[in-house]
């Protein structure tokens, strides 16, 4: 077995007094215990810092720290927070350091699994696993691209974290999507591994926002990492075979041509948007050559192939 590289957590939280405790049982509960874990309550108006700091007092390596109140919710703000608590981190030896919402719940040899997964591959930059839904629902990454990290729990090795510059403060959103991409650029591998899940307690998306609304701000999303224009068709048509059947996707795609139709300014790099580009017409190819290779009956593989298009 290779040695246990060490490990940091900073959880950005705003208002998370119905699942935090969850999340504190979760990681106080592992096999392999962080050096440090910062919590930035972010201007929180409900019990979270109480809750925080109790959990503190019985285990030293727990910090809260407090950010102002602040009234526009944004993802901006929450990088903004994430920078306070990485800022106490920084002068730590560490190894590992990992991006963990405060809504979530794992097993206690959560992150022991990723750890190992870094310490054996030193060409990994950022991994993770699949989220489930309290619904039950999880992507079948069978068929959908294990490179990409979900943002409820992402592992980074500290040199990966420190190439891509942190987390990029983008009001819309998107953050961990780009985090994700700039890495694959900077010549690292991600890797969503599918051995163990995470419990994600709230409906991704839908904090303040109906369903609907969250599908039209997550085509907004689409554009503003770049997606190419016929990477967003396919994704489209995909996601209307999900809930709401036909509408949701339809709120995909027309939140993604309002973005281009008004000619929003992007917040990331020509680079990254010509690299993210030419990955998604690669899948596409791929999945193309699977589709045209399969029986004309539709069976379980060519499904799988046309839902690779779900990221």
């Amino acid at each position: 077995m290779p040695a246990t590289l060490s490990y940091v957590i900073v959880t950005p939280a705003r208002n998370e007094a119905r699942f935090i405790e969850k999340t504190l049982d979760s990681v106080v509960g592992q096999t392999v215990l962080p050096l440090k874990w910062v919590i930035v309550s972010d201007g929180s108006t409900d019990d979270t810092d109480e809750i925080v700091q109790r959990y503190a007092l019985r285990y030293p390596w727990i910090e809260l720290v407090r950010m102002p109140e602040r009234k526009e919710r944004s993802f901006a703000g929450k990088v903004h927070a994430f920078n306070a608590g990485y800022d106490r981190v920084n002068d730590l030896d560490y190894s590992v350091l990992v991006s963990l919402d405060g809504d979530i719940s794992f097993e206690a040899g959560y992150f022991s699994f990723l750890l190992e997964k870094l310490a054996v591959d030193s060409s990994l930059g950022l991994v993770g696993t699949p989220f489930q839904e309290l619904s039950g629902q999880t992507y079948d990454y069978r068929f959908v691209n294990i490179e990409h990290v979900s943002g409820a729990c992402q592992v980074f090795r500290r040199e990966c974290f420190e190439a891509i510059g942190g987390y990029v403060p983008v009001k819309g959103g998107s953050i961990d999507h780009i985090a994700v991409i700039t890495a694959r650029m900077k010549g690292w591998e991600t890797r969503t591994f599918t051995d163990k899940v995470c419990l994600h307690h709230r409906e991704m998306g839908t904090a303040q926002r109906s369903v609907l609304i969250s599908k039209f701000k997550l085509g907004v999303k689409d554009y503003n990492v770049g997606n190419h224009p016929l990477w967003e068709v396919f994704r489209t048509i995909y996601q209307m075979k999900a809930s709401p059947i036909a509408v949701g996707g339809f709120a995909l795609g027309a939140g993604y041509l309002w973005a281009s139709l008004r000619r929003e300014k992007r917040p990331v790099s020509r680079e990254l948007i010509v690299f993210h580009r030419r990955e998604q017409m690669q899948r596409l190819r791929k999945v193309f050559r699977r589709v045209v290779a399969l029986p004309s009956k539709p069976t379980k593989e060519s499904v799988g192939a046309r839902s690779e298009m779900v990221k």
